[in-house]
């Protein structure tokens, strides 16, 4: 999973990186509108932590506009402002969910989470893609029965392809949902692929000849 984080605060925004890089979630950190509108258009991104008090303009007009032109990525509002009117002029222009400061990382990891399922349309943790089943909580997946055993890059590249099955996802996508910022080997994705292949079958991912990879829906 990969996050954009557009918070103004460096001293807040750097323990909250470090805090969901622990937890295999890849953060992108903008601190300006500016920044944040690159990052949307230029990214492939699971969801959106957006501050609304901001340098060079309001996040709550951000999100505003976003909604407008059809960029629907799960957003939560993280501000300090508490004031309920705020709260629910946010929720009705199209935030998917809406945290206080001060808050508990865990709960805004939590949330997260729970408006990507929504988005994808899990009503729980789990992700079920054909014969394909994963577990986001415990991290057991099986296929067509059987528990097959992934290491961490895997289920995190799996699971971004079952979260956009039917969807082509490019390898430059994958790359930056699976290791954000990390350095990833020339290969790294193709190696994945392959050994996820041989653990399930040559026909749960398919290659689109120059321009990436989509996951099928195999009984």
């Amino acid at each position: 999973m990969r996050i954009l984080l557009i918070e103004d605060n460096d001293l807040l925004a750097q323990g909250l990186r470090l805090s969901l890089e622990k937890l295999d979630i890849q953060v992108d950190h903008v601190t300006t509108i500016k920044q944040a509108e690159a990052a949307v258009l230029n990214e492939a991104l699971s969801a959106i932590v957006l501050d609304l008090g901001l340098p060079d303009g309001n996040g709550r007009s951000l999100l505003q506009q976003w909604r407008r032109r059809g960029i629907d990525i799960p957003t939560i509002v993280l501000t300090a402002n508490t004031d309920f009117d705020t709260k629910l002029a946010c929720l009705d222009i199209g935030a998917d969910d809406y945290l206080a400061k001060p808050f508990d990382v865990r709960e805004l990891v939590a949330r997260v989470k729970a408006i990507v399922r929504r988005h994808h349309g899990m009503a729980e943790n789990k992700l079920e893609v054909g014969s394909l089943s994963m577990d986001l909580n415990t991290h057991d997946v099986s296929f067509r029965g059987e528990t097959i055993q992934l290491s961490r890059r895997e289920f995190q590249l799996l699971l971004e392809l079952a979260q956009s099955a039917g969807r082509v996802l490019t390898r430059g996508q994958l790359e930056q949902l699976t290791y954000g910022w990390d350095e990833v080997g020339s290969n790294s994705i193709e190696v994945h692929i392959h050994h996820l292949r041989k653990k399930t079958t040559t026909e749960l991912i398919k290659t689109i000849r120059g321009i990436g990879y989509t996951l099928a829906e195999v009984e």
